[in-house]
C-alpha cells in the first residue's frame, strides 16, 4: 500500500490518509501535456536581466509595515517589530538538478548580506519557486529563524537540515510569532511536488498576518480562482484585511495554468472578495515560468484596473528591490 514519505496524520476534508487536496481539486495536468507546455516556452525565452537591477537596504526593524520585493514570491516583510521572509528563493535557477530549470531574469533585490536580523520564515509550499533549500539552510544557520510551514515539510527540509527549527501547521492553525503578531495558515487552491512521486505529498496555504490591534495582511503564494469560495472567508474570520499580497504572474496558457495560478483579473477579483484596502503584486518578472511576456502581468494589470474603474494605486505590482511602507494598527 502506498505510505506518505512526510507526513501520517488522519484522515481530514483536504487529507486522504496518502495525499492532500484542495477545497475543488482540479484535475492533473499529465507529463505530455507538461512536456509539451514547456517545449513551446523555451522557445520565447525572456530577454536577459531587465530592467536595470535596483536594490533595496530595508532596516533593522520597522515598527509599522514594510514589504519589500525580493523577486518573484521572496519577500521581506517587516512589520510590527518582527522581519519575516517569506518563501525566499536565492537560487540563480529553480530546478531540481544544478544548472537546470528556468533562470533568473533578475538578480534578488535585496542581497543576501543586506537583510536585516531575520525572526521567522513563512513557507507557503515546496514548489522550487517557493521553496530554496540552499537558501533555507543558510538563513538558518546564520539567524535560527522559526520557519512556519504547511504539514509535511518539516519532514521535508529536516532531510537537508536536520537542525532548521521548522514548525509545521495545518490549514486553520496559528503560530504566535510575538505578542504584537500571530500568523495563521489558510487554503489556497493549488498543490505540491518537487519531483514525480510526491505530488500533493505536503501541504500548501496562504498567510494571515493579524495584530492585537486589528492589523490584518493576507497572503497568497501561489492559488487558482476555483470557485472563490475560500476569498470571502478571510474577512469573515479575520475582518478586511489593510494589506493583500497577491499573484499576478505566471498563468499563460489558461488552458494550462488556471487550475493552479490566478491571473491578472483573478487577482483583482481576490482582493475585492477579501476587501483588501490595499494590494500589491508579486509571482513576475523573475523567472521565466509560462508563456507570457516579462512585463505583461502588470500591463494585464493596469487594464483590468481601468476597466473595472478601479484606481490604478489600490494594486500596485511590486519590481525587485522595490520597497512599500505603510501603517499598522
Amino acid at each position: 500500500m502506498p505510505r506518505n514519505p512526510f507526513y501520517s496524520g488522519p484522515v481530514s476534508d483536504h487529507f486522504d490518509g496518502l495525499r492532500f487536496h484542495s477545497p475543488r481539486e482540479p484535475e492533473a495536468n499529465s507529463l505530455l501535456e507538461l512536456a509539451w507546455m514547456n517545449a513551446v516556452k523555451t522557445a520565447r525565452f525572456w530577454p536577459p536581466v531587465t530592467p536595470e537591477p535596483r536594490f533595496d537596504r530595508p532596516p533593522q526593524r520597522h515598527g509599522g509595515l514594510r514589504i519589500a520585493m525580493i523577486g518573484h514570491a521572496s519577500l521581506l516583510v517587516q512589520v510590527a517589530g518582527t522581519n519575516l521572509l517569506v518563501d525566499p528563493v536565492y537560487a540563480d535557477r529553480l530546478g531540481p538538478v544544478p544548472g537546470t530549470g528556468p533562470r533568473r531574469a533578475q538578480p534578488p533585490g535585496i542581497r543576501f548580506d543586506d537583510l536585516p536580523p531575520i525572526d521567522a520564515i513563512l513557507l507557503t509550499h515546496n514548489h522550487y519557486d517557493h521553496m530554496d533549500i540552499p537558501a533555507l539552510i543558510r538563513l538558518s544557520r546564520r539567524w535560527e529563524p522559526r520557519i512556519i510551514a504547511p504539514l509535511g515539510n518539516d519532514v521535508l527540509i529536516h532531510r537537508h537540515d536536520p537542525g532548521a527549527g521548522v514548525e509545521a501547521y495545518d490549514w486553520g492553525e496559528t503560530a504566535v510569532l510575538s505578542p504584537r503578531l500571530a500568523v495563521h495558515l489558510e487554503p489556497a487552491f493549488h498543490w505540491s511536488g518537487r519531483g514525480v512521486a510526491d505530488r500533493r505529498m505536503t501541504l500548501w496555504c496562504s498567510f494571515v498576518l493579524t495584530s492585537p490591534g486589528g492589523g490584518v495582511l493576507y497572503h497568497v503564494g501561489d492559488t487558482a480562482y476555483g470557485d472563490g469560495s475560500i476569498f470571502p472567508r478571510i474577512p469573515e474570520r479575520f475582518g478586511w484585511p489593510d494589506v493583500a499580497i497577491l499573484p499576478i504572474g505566471a498563468y499563460e496558457p489558461r488552458w494550462f495554468m488556471q487550475a493552479q495560478h490566478v491571473d491578472p483579473n483573478e487577482a483583482v477579483q481576490i482582493m475585492l472578495d477579501t476587501g483588501a484596502r490595499r494590494a500589491f503584486g508579486h509571482h513576475w518578472g523573475t523567472f521565466q515560468m509560462t508563456y507570457e511576456a516579462q512585463e505583461e502581468p502588470c500591463h494585464e494589470l493596469r487594464r483590468v484596473l481601468d476597466a473595472r474603474g478601479l484606481p490604478r494605486r489600490c494594486f500596485q505590482p511590486l519590481s525587485p528591490g522595490e520597497a512599500v511602507e505603510l501603517p499598522w494598527r
